[in-house]
């Protein structure tokens, strides 16, 4: 008799038992859930307790610095020059909690413009600066 190719001849094919493989892969992962939490730090640091010396409710809120494609700023929403600018956030740098500067700049704007902005805001010696950007779509 012939036998076609790849063919079942009828016979008894050999089944391969997964039972004990299955059994020491649990082991394993029991093993290995066991241990890897006691792996993370092998190095006791004492580590500083988080001390807040300003309640989140106490911040004061952000200042908007807007410069439009024309290059005018706006100072929350109000056109304001540069040197008035710099003038009000001398006053603002003095408050404690300082308050944050958010900086929004159309994205037609020339570098130079944003540069200054910035170096008001540092000269004037406010120490946080945002920069409000859109996400892309």
């Amino acid at each position: 008799m012939a036998m076609a190719a790849g063919g079942n001849d009828g016979g008894v094919m050999a089944e391969i038992n997964v039972t004990p493989l299955v059994d020491v892969m649990l082991v394993l992962l029991i093993i290995f859930m066991i241990t890897a939490p006691l792996m993370n730090h092998k190095v006791k640091v004492d580590l500083p307790q988080k001390t807040v010396t300003v309640d989140e409710k106490d911040l004061a809120p952000p200042m908007t610095l807007a410069i439009n494609d024309a290059g005018e700023l706006f100072l929350d929403d109000a056109p304001i020059d540069q040197r008035a600018l710099e003038d009000r956030l001398r006053i603002e740098a003095l408050k404690t909690p300082q308050p944050m500067v958010e900086l929004r700049a159309d994205r037609t704007v020339q570098y130079k413009v944003i540069a200054e902005a910035m170096g008001t805001v540092k000269n004037a010696g406010i120490r946080k600066l945002g920069f409000i950007t859109e996400p892309q779509k």
